[in-house]
């Protein structure tokens, strides 16, 4: 395998992870998808901006393309969590354009530098990275607030599935996933 079939794979499997997350938001209010469903308050909204936020670090400053707008959660000065969330002035549709404005500027940058081309990145403390480094991270980044953003999608809706509608789950109506759930609900008493 060469080094663009490398990157191709990765910017592939990143296009896709990238996909999915976004997916996460159809069809549902705007309420919905900034409600805090768990206790450490993770909402769907701000999952895509904080992933917005740290796309525009990662492949922006880390490799001197910075990106052109400001990102609040860049600033050394910013605020806990101040990426994971929306505020009241930030609709919907301004952070899914984030979105789309950061990984178009990080699909550049990935274009435009072979995947050996260095870094460094300032929150692991100037560490010296390569772009090939910085896509498996992000794609493990990316994937991980995916499965995040399964769990609060199904805590909103029920709504499950890394894509429309559940095709990588088992095949079952609503009671045979209840009768699932007991199953593992009865194993886990045997525990207790």
């Amino acid at each position: 395998m060469t080094d663009l079939d490398a990157k191709a794979n990765l910017h592939r499997y990143l296009r896709e992870a990238r996909r999915a997350l976004l997916g996460k938001l159809d069809g549902l209010s705007e309420y919905d998808v900034r409600r805090p469903l768990v206790p450490t308050g993770t909402n769907l909204l701000g999952l895509i901006k904080h992933v917005a936020s740290m796309t525009a670090g990662y492949f922006g400053e880390t490799f001197d393309r910075p990106f052109p707008e400001f990102i609040a959660a860049l600033d050394e000065d910013a605020e806990p969590n101040v990426d994971m969330w929306a505020t009241a002035d930030e609709s919907r549709d301004d952070v899914i354009g984030l979105w789309h404005r950061v990984w178009a500027h990080a699909d550049a940058t990935i274009d435009a530098l072979p995947i050996d081309a260095p870094g460094s990145v300032r929150w692991w403390g100037h560490e010296p990275v390569t772009l090939h480094l910085i896509l498996v991270h992000m794609l493990a980044e990316l994937n991980r607030h995916a499965g995040h953003a399964d769990i609060v999608r199904e805590l909103a809706d029920g709504h499950v599935g890394w894509r429309w509608s559940g095709d990588n789950l088992a095949e079952g109506d609503e009671a045979w996933w209840a009768a699932y759930r007991e199953g593992l609900e009865s194993t886990a008493r045997k525990f207790v």
